[in-house]
């Protein structure tokens, strides 16, 4: 109960700290897989008349509602591994990877019959991975099929093989400081800054009128002008200013005491290298007909 009320105590002093937000903004993006192209590639598959809007917020609610739900299981394991060793619950509570990686398999080791809940722990924590694998892998793999005609077992193979190979460093003994650092700025940086560039490229780009009376044709929601002030001035603006302010944090002082070189060979040149290789992938032309592509619908 201590780690549950921990849970749901508030700290609204947090909320005027820019790292906050966008610790908030990172971990909606990854859960619910914006900026990696997972959803566009989904949604390719599509119906041609899916409701749209009605699946967008049945997605975010679905989502959300898991992610609370296992807030209490998480925290209520934690609960009882500060009471067990007579502790705050600050003391035992970490962040990132620390906490599915040390903090909460110790925990679980403390608990009566431990064992088998440390085993159904790292098991459901291998099949999200596996899961999670398979639509990112799934989103490169379409956009490449679609875009240069590739064969998709070929390309599939291929991915996962670099893969493989490019994650044999986190199974080092530095692997966990790789993970970090590589983690935090792929999805503290990376995904943000992806989430303005799509805002900036749909609204002021694509005709967003004609894309929402689309939207409002097909769905049971409609989408007023409120969602074009949003996608237009709202979401990049707001993300620009928060990545800014971070990113003058994260100058004055290096991520949770790593040393300079560490997170620039590490994090910094790997987000950069990502995307170099998006920007350079995408500017290349087209090889397919996209009205011939595979697998897709008519929409």
């Amino acid at each position: 109960m201590g780690g549950i009320k921990a849970y749901l105590t508030p700290d609204f002093s947090y909320l005027v700290k820019p790292k906050v937000w966008i610790d908030a903004y990172s971990q909606i993006f990854f859960t619910l897989s914006l900026g990696f192209g997972i959803m566009i590639a989904y949604a390719s598959y599509l119906p041609k008349k899916a409701n749209l809007t009605r699946n967008a917020i049945l997605t975010a609610f679905i989502n959300s509602g898991f992610s609370l739900f296992a807030g209490f299981a998480v925290f209520s394991v934690l609960g009882f591994m500060a009471a067990s060793q007579g502790k705050p619950i600050a003391e035992v509570v970490t962040k990132s990877i620390g906490l599915a990686f040390v903090a909460y398999p110790k925990a679980v080791s403390l608990m009566p019959g431990g064992n088998f809940f440390g085993a159904v722990f790292f098991l459901s924590l291998f099949i999200a991975g596996v899961s999670s694998s398979i639509s990112i892998i799934e989103a490169f793999t379409a956009a490449v099929v679609d875009k240069f005609g590739m064969d998709r077992k070929r390309i599939v193979s291929l991915i996962c093989a670099l893969g493989f190979l490019g994650s044999i460093v986190f199974t080092t003994q530095s692997g966990l400081v790789w993970l970090d650092i590589v983690d935090h700025f792929l999805t503290h940086y990376g995904l943000v800054i992806v989430g303005i560039a799509e805002c900036i490229l749909v609204g002021w780009f694509f005709k967003l009128d004609v894309l929402r009376r689309h939207i409002n044709k097909i769905s049971s929601i409609q989408l007023g002008l409120g969602w074009v002030l949003l996608v237009k001035y709202f979401v990049p603006l707001v993300l620009g200013t928060i990545l800014i302010g971070d990113l003058y944090g994260e100058l004055a002082k290096p991520y949770e005491g790593y040393s300079w070189a560490s997170i620039v060979l590490i994090g910094l040149d790997w987000l950069l290298i990502t995307l170099a290789i998006g920007v350079a992938l995408a500017v290349r032309p087209w090889k397919t007909d996209l009205n011939k592509s595979k697998g897709r619908t008519d929409g």
